[in-house]
Parts: C-alpha cells; structure tokens; sequence
C-alpha cells in the first residue's frame, strides 16, 4: 500500500493507482477528457494537470497516467495547476470549439473564449487519439489512424476512403469523449424498425428487460472477439468472472417420466406477400416490430416515428396478414383483431394520427373484447371492411404524394379505395414453431392439417396427446391469446404432475393382438404402426404388441394380409354374435 496526501487529506490505495483514481478515492474532482478506465491513459488532452510535490521538488505533472509514489503531496485545485488547465482548455476550444464536454469543462474553469485563432467553428475532435487506440488496441481491427502533422492533423482511414478492415462495431464511436464520432445510417434512416431491440443494443445483453431469467448472452455475430480474435473487455471488468468465450453450445440426455411440448409459434413471413411492400418501403412494418417500437423499452422511449424520425399523422393497420387466405394459412391466427386493435388505441393515445382499420370481420370473442373494439369506435378509429389488394407509393394525386397508398375494395359500399397513410402495420398471423413434422416423428404424435400439434380430443383431453405422458401448451397446439395460454399451461402442468404424483398409467382397454400361429412375420405392421408399438421377433420370427405403447387405432388390424391381427373386444366372432342378437329380439 501506498501513502500519500491529497488536497491535504492523507490516504492509502494500492500500488499502481494513478493519481486520478485515488483523487476519486480522496473525492477530489480533476477535470479530465481523454481517460477512460479500459483504455492505457497518454494524457493526450493534459486537461487533468496537477501540481505534486516529492522529494522537495514541486512540478506540474498529468495525473491520469501517473502512478502514485510514498509520501506523495497532491493539489489539484492550486493556482498553478488551474492557470495549466485554463491554458490547455483554451487550446482545445480553438482546436474543438463545438465539443461540448470541452465547453462544460471550461465553464467550470472560468474560461469564456479562447485567445487562440479558430479554424473550424464546427469541429470536436480534440485529437486524443482514444478511438485510434481503440481500434488498435481493443478491437484489432487498425481500421483508423493519425494522418498530417501540426495543425493539419486529423483521424481518417487510411487514404480519407472507407477501410475494409472496420467492422463496424461502432467502438470508436463508444470511445470518443466529444462526440466527434457519431454512427448514422448510410440511408439516412432515423429509425430502422426491423433492427429495433427492446433490451440493451450491446453484444453481450438480455433479450429484453424483463427476460426470465435475467441471464444475458453474448450475440456472437455482433461481438469483436469473435470477429478478429480480441477485446474480451468483459471478462476484464466481471468481478464474478462469468463470462467465458470459449464455451460451447452441449447436449444433455435427461431421463423424465413426462413431457410438455411447448414449441412455441413463429410469425408469417410478410415478405411472402410482395404486393404489400414489406422489405421494401421502410415505413411498412410487422406487428411485432411496431410491439417493439411502442415499447417503453425501446429505442426512442416507446415514440411512434417514422423511418425518417417523425411522427406519423395517418397509420393503417391490416388484418390478417397470412392468415384466412387460402394462398398461405386458411386458418384464423385468433390474436390479429385484438392486437390491432390495441394499436389503434396506442396509436391514439401516443400520436393522435388518423388510424384506417382493414379488416376481413372483426373477431372479438373473448370477455371485453367486444366492448373495446365500441370503445375504438367512440376514440375516432375508422374501420374499412375489405382485404388489402396491395401498398405502393405511386401517388395519382398530390395529395398521395410522400404517402404510402393502401389500395383496398371496401365491401360495405362496393367501391376501391386508395388510403393515403404514413405508415403501415400488417398484423402477421401465427405459424408453428421449429419444424413440428419432425418434432411429431420424434415425440410419436399427430400434426393436424395445418401443421399444429393434435391433440387427443379436442373437448374432453385438449392438453393430452395420444402418446401417454406428453401434453402440449401454448401455441404449438393452435393459435392463441395470452390468457388460453396461460390456462392450458396451467393444465398441462397439472396433468403432468398428477402423472408424476400417481406413479402408473392406464392403459387402452381396446389394443391390438397378434395370433402367433396365423402370423407369417411379413412384418408389415412393424412400418405401419404410428406409435412404433409392434416389433419383430427374429427367434419366433412373428410380429409382436407392445401392450403400454399400443392406442388401438387398428392400423395393423386393417393391413395384417394373414388376418393374425386383431382387436381386444372386436372380435368377428363377438360381432357376429351382436348381430344375431340384433335379429332374435
């Protein structure tokens, strides 16, 4: 440990420490511009000036790169160190005149204007060199450096032209103190609504603020290390070392007595609708990317804007957008007319812009439903009955000019009409999740028509499927709001508790049998079973059921070509014998 005193106060702090840090430790404030704890301090701005004395000598030295020393005194606010600073500052303000932590700095100092000639009214870099050290150093990429001498120094790539060694992580930027540095879109794009984040933007974050669990990721198509092999910044500053770049994705094989599939859904693609313009006018988005924009969480604090960072005055939101149409899904995805119509709400409540509703039929099942949609009616919402046939931006009239036009036949007077509106909204509809055909391969269950999981009836066993011990919850059954959701969560865990609670199953009173002395081990029926609940017996060479896996469904019954396969209770002779019943009374 090192002793030393500070603006007269005497402290202890660890070999190492630069007079900076433990100024801060002293809670002895020292102007600086180009220090930052993750980066080697040079003192290029040499703003953080203090006057130490040692040894009997007394000198002005820069406290952010120099280490503290036994029996060091320390002043940094004296006379002399603050006619350095004002000095220092007034050079910078004729070099970066426009940098305002430079302006804030020289408030504090008393400094009004700089004495020196100013070249660039407009300028704020002060030539620290922090993001060249940056580009070097952290990120390994060298993509930025030092050009010119004197007065005519500056930071450029190589040659003034674009480097094709940047990849634009933008660190350079995080680095700069003044702002010099700034990232815009080569579109000119304020706001990119497909790339819009409800977490933080970083490589290494949550999915969202309120992820459960809270655990963050390292994005590794965005973070540096992975790109050139360097930075590895967080590893430095996690005090619990947790992160590890070198850990692999693993595989697990875990015994269980029960399983709930819950796969989830994926929204429709609307670039598979070309005629609405998704991917090409950039104020067109999906639901989900307007769920994100409206966000508190969100980049512009849950402001409704457009690409270009304006609010829009006219919105238009279309229903079922690969949903009911038999070019894609014929089946309803259940949630569109309710979230669309909470966005004409938001819409309302946030940007007070005129809000156009097309819709197919309105679809408010559900308690209060019906009753919000009367209350979007009462706000202003103006609703056009009728599907969508394109969005273009070919305005006829002046109008439609710097508009999006929806083109759309309202059914309710017969006529097409042309919708100038700033944005658009298309409320996509739901689709399974992962790949559910092979999903149902592996767990030994059935897909509807649509590709959703079957469940085992749809009143009397809506969890349950027809292998005994998988349930199913959420949208990976069919498509549904939050609270069904939640309620068939809620029973498919209920089911698979009181399977684990039980211990033992029933099994299928009506099953399979195989006559071994009628079957000829074509084996036929061991490819045919959906349930994989016959096998074959190579030292009797006959097919054999399992009794626990057999549904009774009769596949092998109606396929068996030696008739050696048949059905518990369903024998000929037994139906024979109703039948003659039948005809005695």
């Amino acid at each position: 440990m090192v002793n030393l005193t500070i603006d007269g106060k005497k402290i202890q702090v660890e070999e190492g420490t630069t007079i900076l840090q433990a100024a801060k430790k002293a809670e002895s404030k020292i102007p600086t511009l180009c220090y930052h704890p993750l980066i080697e301090s040079y003192a290029a701005c040499r703003v953080c000036m203090v006057e130490v004395s040692l040894k009997g000598r007394t000198q002005l030295i820069t406290s952010c790169n120099t280490k503290v020393q036994e029996g060091m005194e320390v002043q940094t606010n004296s006379e002399r160190a603050l006619r350095a600073r004002r000095l220092n500052v007034e050079m910078l303000m004729a070099r970066a005149p426009a940098a305002e932590p430079l302006q804030r700095i020289a408030q504090e100092l008393g400094v009004e204007k700089t004495r020196f000639e100013i070249k660039d009214p407009n300028e704020k870099c002060i030539l620290c060199g922090l993001c060249v050290r940056t580009c070097e150093q952290i990120v390994g990429a060298s993509a930025i450096s030092f050009i010119e001498r004197g007065t005519d120094r500056t930071v450029s790539p190589p040659f003034g032209e674009p480097s094709e060694a940047c990849i634009s992580c933008t660190a350079c930027a995080y680095f700069c103190p003044t702002g010099a540095i700034t990232v815009e879109d080569k579109y000119g794009r304020k706001v990119i609504h497909d790339e819009l984040h409800l977490g933080p933007t970083t490589a290494i974050r949550v999915t969202t603020r309120q992820a459960v669990p809270m655990i963050p990721f390292i994005d590794k198509d965005a973070c540096i290390h992975f790109k050139t092999g360097k930075c590895k910044i967080c590893e430095k500053v996690c005090e619990r070392q947790a992160v590890n770049h070198e850990m692999e994705d693993t595989s697990r094989e875990i015994e269980v007595g029960s399983i709930i599939l819950a796969s989830g859904f994926n929204p429709f693609d609307a670039k598979r609708i070309p005629a609405y313009g998704y991917g090409r006018f950039p104020n067109v988005i999906t639901a989900l990317e307007f769920e994100k924009l409206v966000n508190a969480s969100s980049p512009t604090g849950g402001k409704i804007l457009l690409a270009n960072g304006e609010e829009p005055k006219a919105v238009g939101i279309i229903h079922c957008v690969g949903s009911r149409d038999e070019n894609y899904n014929e089946y309803c995805s259940r949630v569109c007319c309710m979230y669309s119509l909470k966005f004409a709400h938001l819409i309302k409540e946030k940007a007070n812009a005129d809000i156009y509703d097309f819709y197919i039929d309105m679809r408010c099942f559900g308690k209060g439903y019906e009753e919000f949609y009367h209350r979007l009616l009462e706000e202003g919402t103006k609703f056009i009955r009728g599907r969508v046939s394109e969005i273009t931006d070919m305005a006829l009239t002046e109008k439609e000019e710097g508009k999006l036009i929806i083109r759309v036949e309202d059914t309710l007077i017969g006529i097409v009409r042309r919708i100038p509106v700033d944005m658009a909204i298309l409320a996509v509809g739901l689709e399974p999740g992962l790949d559910h055909n092979q999903l149902a391969k592996t767990f030994n269950i059935s897909c509807s028509q649509d590709t959703f999981f079957l469940e085992r009836h749809p009143k009397l066993a809506p969890v349950s499927t027809f292998s005994d011990g998988i349930f199913l919850a959420g949208t990976c059954q069919g498509p549904k709001d939050i609270p069904d959701t939640v309620a068939q969560a809620g029973a498919a865990a209920s089911e698979a508790l009181a399977l684990a609670d039980k211990g033992t199953f029933d099994l299928e009173p009506i099953t399979a049998v195989i006559d071994e002395e009628l079957c000829s081990g074509c084996q036929i029926c061991v490819g045919l079973c959906p349930f994989t609940a016959i096998t074959y017996d190579k030292e009797k060479d006959i097919s054999v059921i399992n009794d626990a896996l057999c549904k009774g469904c009769g596949t092998c019954v109606a396929a068996c070509p030696s008739g050696a396969s048949y059905q518990k209770h369903f024998l000929d002779k037994q139906i024979f014998a109703e039948i003659e019943g039948i005809f005695v009374v």
